[in-house]
């Protein structure tokens, strides 16, 4: 979904939320995309089962492997669910594209830590 909302970075943040999320009653982990029709709902002591190789790569392209490409572009989009909502409490800071978007985030009131990571935007780290 991120990738294709490119031309709203400057308006997007990326919330960082603490594992402790984890530990709430009904948390689900999913080792893919939760709608994929391979998806495995685990857990959360399962998740050494998840493949954070794929998950935390910044490119899931396989130029010539089809397959693959899907695969990795599923499990991508790994996710946790959490039921009714992540409590505030949770939240612990927030990743942005870039400084204006730092200051803007800062600026409409966000006290919590920000990191400019262009690179989970699918930029280049300058």
């Amino acid at each position: 979904m991120l990738f294709k909302r490119q031309g709203e970075f400057a308006d997007i943040c990326i919330l960082r939320v603490s594992t402790e999320v984890l530990n709430q009653t009904g948390v689900v982990i999913t080792d893919c995309n939760a709608a994929s029709d391979y998806v495995r709902f685990l857990a959360p002591p399962q998740w050494p089962l998840l493949n954070f190789a794929d998950i935390y790569a910044s490119d899931w392209r396989h130029p010539g492997d089809p397959i693959r490409y899907y695969q990795h572009k599923s499990r991508k989009c790994a996710e946790i669910l959490v039921p009714y909502r992540v409590e505030p409490r949770f939240i612990i800071g927030a990743h942005v594209v870039d400084d204006a978007a730092a200051e803007k985030l800062r600026g409409l009131g966000f006290s919590l830590p920000v990191s400019v990571t262009p690179v989970l935007f699918f930029r280049e780290c300058e």
